[in-house]
C-alpha cells in the first residue's frame, strides 16, 4: 500500500506559508514505513529542530481503479478518516530552496498519523465535513472539505492518471491553515464532526 498526499488544497494554508497557488494539486508520496504506528507516540526527529503538526481527511481505496472518471470516483472508497502529515519544515525549507524533492522532510519513519475510520454513509456529504486538531486541548487548526481546491473524487480522478490506486492505499487530502510546531509533551487530538479520531503524545 502507498500513501498518496495532496499538498497546497486549502487557499488559507497556501497564504500562511506564502506558498504560489498551484495549477494542478501538488502529489508526493510517503512510504508506508511513514505510519504511526498504533498508541505509539511521535518522537521528533534528531534531524529536524521544527516538526509542524498538519491535519488531513484521509480516503482509504478500497478497489483496483486506474483513469477512474470523476463521476465514478465515489465506488472506490467507503471509508474517511483523519490524521496527521509531520512536515520537517526547517528541512523541507532547505530541500525547496534547491530544487529537490521533499520526502526527506515528510515521508520519514513516522511522519504520518492515520487514525480511525468512519462510513462514508456517516455522512450527509463528504464535500462538508467539518474537522480539527487539537493541541493541549486547544483547538489550532480547523477546516472543512467545502475549502478544499480540489474535493475528493477530483484528486482521485487526478491521481489515477499517474498512480494505479490499490485496495488500502490511503490519499492525504492536503492540511488547512493553522499548521505549527509541536515540541516534547504536547498531545494532539483529531476530530471529524465532533468525533475523536485519534489521541497521540509527542516525545
Amino acid at each position: 500500500m502507498k500513501l498518496i498526499c495532496i499538498g497546497r488544497n486549502y487557499t488559507e494554508h497556501i497564504k500562511e506559508l506564502e506558498n504560489e497557488k498551484p495549477i494542478d494539486p501538488v502529489v508526493f508520496l510517503k512510504p508506508d514505513t511513514a505510519i504511526l504506528l498504533k498508541k505509539q507516540s511521535f518522537f521528533i526527529p534528531d534531524f529536524s529542530n521544527d516538526v509542524h503538526h498538519e491535519v488531513e481527511v484521509l480516503v482509504k481505496i478500497n478497489r483496483v481503479g486506474k483513469y477512474i472518471d470523476r463521476k465514478f470516483a465515489h465506488k472506490y472508497y467507503k471509508e474517511i478518516g483523519l490524521g496527521i502529515d509531520f512536515t520537517a519544515r526547517d528541512l523541507q525549507s532547505k530541500l525547496k530552496a534547491k530544487g529537490l524533492p521533499w520526502e526527506k522532510a515528510k515521508a520519514f519513519d513516522g511522519a504520518a498519523v492515520v487514525g480511525n475510520w468512519m462510513e462514508v454513509s456517516e455522512f450527509k456529504d463528504v464535500d462538508d465535513i467539518n474537522f480539527s486538531l487539537q493541541k493541549n486541548n486547544e483547538i489550532v487548526q480547523k477546516g472543512n472539505t467545502s475549502l478544499m481546491l480540489w474535493k475528493i473524487n477530483e484528486l482521485i480522478e487526478y491521481v489515477s492518471k499517474y498512480f494505479t490506486l490499490k485496495i488500502g492505499d490511503i490519499i492525504f487530502t492536503g492540511t488547512p491553515a493553522g499548521v505549527g510546531k509541536v515540541i516534547a509533551n504536547d498531545k494532539l487530538k483529531g476530530f471529524m464532526e465532533d468525533k475523536e479520531m485519534f489521541s497521540i503524545t509527542v516525545k
